[in-house]
C-alpha cells in the first residue's frame, strides 16, 4: 500500500499494522479516541494500561499537556531518537483514554526515518505490538493477519522482523 493511502487512513481514524522502529505495531492516532478505543478492543488489551506513542518530534509531547523544561529536554536528546520509551507524567482527565487513569504515558520518538517521516504527517500514532493480548508479537504480516484479518483498515509488510520491543523508562517529575 503506498504510503499516501496509509496517511490518509490514519489521519480518518483507520489502523493498521506496519514495522516500527522495533516490532510490528497495531498503529492509529493517538489523538483520536475512537481509534484508541477500537485497538484497545482489538488486542484485548486491559484498558487501564497505557499505550506506548510514537511521536514525530519533542513539539509533540505539547499535544499531550507535557511542558519540557531544559534539563529533560537535554536527558531526552540524549536518548532520542532511538529504541527507549520515556513514561512521562500526564495528569490531563482529556487523555484518560489513553493512560486509564494512571496519569502517566509512554512516547517513543522513533529513529526510524520513514517511520519518523509518516508520523509527521499523521501525528502522533498509538503502537502497542501487533499481538492480541498475552500472545506473542507478530514478526511478519502473516502472523499479524492471523491475529486481526480484516478487522483493520491496511498491513504494511517489510518482511520479518526479530527485533525486541522498546525499553521503558519511567521519569516521575519534570
Amino acid at each position: 500500500m503506498k504510503k499516501t493511502a496509509v496517511i490518509k487512513i490514519l489521519k480518518n481514524d483507520g489502523k493498521g499494522v506496519l514495522a516500527t522502529d522495533t516490532i510490528y505495531g497495531l498503529v492509529g492516532s493517538a489523538l483520536s479516541k475512537k481509534t484508541v478505543s477500537r485497538i484497545y478492543k482489538l488486542r484485548k488489551r486491559d484498558a487501564k494500561k497505557p499505550m506506548i506513542i510514537l511521536i514525530g518530534s519533542l513539539n509533540d509531547l505539547k499535544l499531550f499537556g507535557i511542558k519540557i523544561n531544559g534539563k529533560l529536554r537535554k536527558f531526552l536528546n540524549k536518548l532520542w531518537p532511538g529504541k527507549i520509551s520515556i513514561i512521562l507524567p500526564c495528569p490531563n482527565k482529556k487523555f484518560s483514554y489513553l493512560h486509564g487513569g494512571t496519569k502517566s504515558l509512554a512516547f517513543r520518538l522513533p529513529a526510524k526515518r520513514s517511520l519518523l517521516k509518516l508520523i509527521r504527517q499523521t501525528g502522533p500514532l498509538v503502537a502497542p505490538s501487533a499481538n492480541i493480548n498475552g500472545l506473542k508479537p507478530a514478526k511478519n504480516i502473516k502472523e499479524a493477519k492471523k491475529y486481526f484479518g480484516n478487522k483493520i483498515d491496511f498491513y504494511s509488510d517489510e518482511g520479518i522482523i526479530k527485533a525486541l520491543p522498546s525499553t521503558l523508562i519511567e521519569i516521575k517529575r519534570l
